[in-house]
């Protein structure tokens, strides 16, 4: 069957537009920067520390925007850091202690993140979503949902959650998961309707597709600590300002009776909100067995990754007490290249992987960098003052749908992560009788579902956006109206169950 493009390419801008626009772009978060320089530093900070926070808020503009890419940004701020280390970095007692090098200790901080061993779970869990693709294993297992599933509209929708689920675990973007695997499967199935894109006839099916598709990552990316990037950032930053230690089971724990409910549900809301004119076709399940056959047996490569990426799952929920999950992944990487699943022309030409490589890396550095010189400290009081007086359950309900509704003002998952948990996490902490282990699992856990909410709210969304089969209207209404169903069913329902298991 002929793949059918469904994305249409915008038109391109004039040049001179397209220069003027990049220009401001690259100038905002300078301009931001320089701004926050020139206020004066508020009561009770050390101007050291008001400083380093005005070019952390200067990287968070250029993650939002853009101008340039998320590691170029990351990278800039550390470096700026670390060149100007004895304004921005370092305290003046640290300064005139005896010994002290400044160019040395600078470096050290520029580079820490680098160590960080979420940082490196994070590149070896981008080496397993290669293995997926070069071996086509998740191909097949989302080919063989539809076989099974793919007769009637809703069942299809439950084919693609289901297929989106079983990959989850393993792949730690929700865009390579549900954009470079789910996407370009289902895109070829709404023609099979007459279902087309940007046209009328997209009702029939394809709109309906497109969004069980992308609420299927939203969900999977909170229901396991391996399937969104910005987990593992935000695993590192709760162990970084709270101490506390968030494990690959106790997360899973934490969000498995919501996320058992919405898997289960969502293809069937989305059925009732938004449901599709066709309601039954032959044709799907025909055409996934069609290329089944095409892909043939299992491999030796697939066989070898299934077992792989058992283990390593093995590993990260039973054996942490003697293997530390990053070097798990790692384990199984080097597995991948003596066996020849993975090549190593294949882990250096992995673009995506290196990027957030370095990306995460200077974002953990930067955000160490805000706990490191007072200012989450600082922070911490001053909004736990803010909330004095208040019932603490109150408090800490006030500050995650603070925290779910502001993620309107990003486009990037890391980026809320990077700006808004440290803050939050430190605010929670400064108030007496507030219950910080699930205080932290509810903050983590709710940054795959928040994606929803927006056209440009998580990774896939604007790949699905694009589609030509979810209208701007629609794309807004229905956001509104899951983003809504998510909020709440972690206060009703994550929010006690946490309470009772923690």
């Amino acid at each position: 069957m002929k793949t059918l493009s469904t994305v249409k390419e915008p038109p391109k801008a004039a040049p001179a537009a397209a220069g003027k626009k990049k220009a401001i772009m690259l100038a905002l978060p300078v301009l931001v920067a320089v701004l926050l320089l020139l206020v004066p530093v508020p009561a009770g900070l050390e101007p050291y520390a008001w400083h380093f926070f005005a070019i952390f808020v200067g990287v968070i503009v250029g993650l939002i925007f853009e101008p340039l890419p998320g590691a170029v940004i990351g990278l800039t701020g550390v470096v700026v850091i670390a060149l100007f280390s004895q304004f921005l970095l370092f305290s003046p007692a640290e300064l005139a202690a005896p010994g002290f090098k400044v160019a040395s200790a600078s470096f050290k901080w520029a580079v820490s993140g680098f160590g960080n061993s979420t940082v490196w779970l994070i590149f070896g869990a981008f080496m397993f979503a290669a293995g997926y693709d070069k071996t086509q294993f998740g191909r097949r297992l989302a080919l063989i949902l539809v076989k099974y599933l793919g007769r009637r509209s809703l069942t299809l929708g439950y084919a693609i959650t289901f297929a989106d689920l079983l990959l989850a675990p393993f792949t730690p973007s929700n865009t390579a998961r549900s954009g470079g695997t789910i996407y370009p499967i289902i895109a070829n199935l709404p023609p099979l309707y007459g279902s087309k894109p940007n046209d009328p006839s997209a009702r029939k099916i394809g709109s309906y597709l497109m969004w069980v598709a992308i609420t299927a990552a939203c969900i999977t990316s909170s229901m396991f600590l391996s399937a969104l990037a910005p987990n593992l950032l935000a695993l590192a930053l709760v162990k970084s300002v709270i101490g506390f230690d968030i494990s690959w089971g106790m997360w899973f724990l934490a969000f498995l009776p919501l996320g058992l409910l919405l898997i289960l549900t969502m293809p069937l809301l989305a059925y009732w909100f938004y449901p599709p004119e066709v309601k039954i076709n032959d044709e799907v399940p025909k055409w996934a067995i069609a290329e089944l056959q095409k892909l043939g047996k299992l491999t030796r490569n697939e066989i070898l990754l299934l077992v792989f990426v058992v283990c390593a799952l093995l590993m990260w929920i039973f054996a942490t007490a003697w293997i530390e999950p990053a070097m798990a992944a790692l384990l199984v990487v080097v597995l991948m290249l003596w066996t020849g699943v993975l090549s190593w022309n294949d882990i250096t030409s992995n673009k995506a992987a290196w990027n957030t490589f370095a990306w995460f890396a200077t974002l953990v550095a930067l955000a160490d960098g805000l706990a490191r010189v007072g200012f989450i400290t600082w922070l911490g009081k001053e909004g736990g003052m803010l909330l004095q007086g208040y019932d603490p359950q109150v408090s800490a309900v006030v500050l995650l749908i603070a925290f779910f509704l502001l993620h309107y003002l990003f486009a990037s998952t890391t980026a809320h992560t990077t700006a808004l948990l440290p803050a939050m996490l430190t605010i929670a902490a400064s108030i007496p009788g507030i219950n910080m282990p699930v205080f932290c699992l509810m903050l983590c856990t709710s940054l795959g579902v928040m994606g929803i909410i927006t056209p440009y709210g998580t990774g896939p969304s604007p790949i699905y956006y694009g589609s030509g089969y979810l209208p701007t209207k629609d794309y807004w209404r229905l956001g509104t109206i899951f983003g809504a169903i998510f909020l709440g069913a972690m206060m009703l329902i994550a929010y006690p169950w946490m309470v009772w298991m923690f």
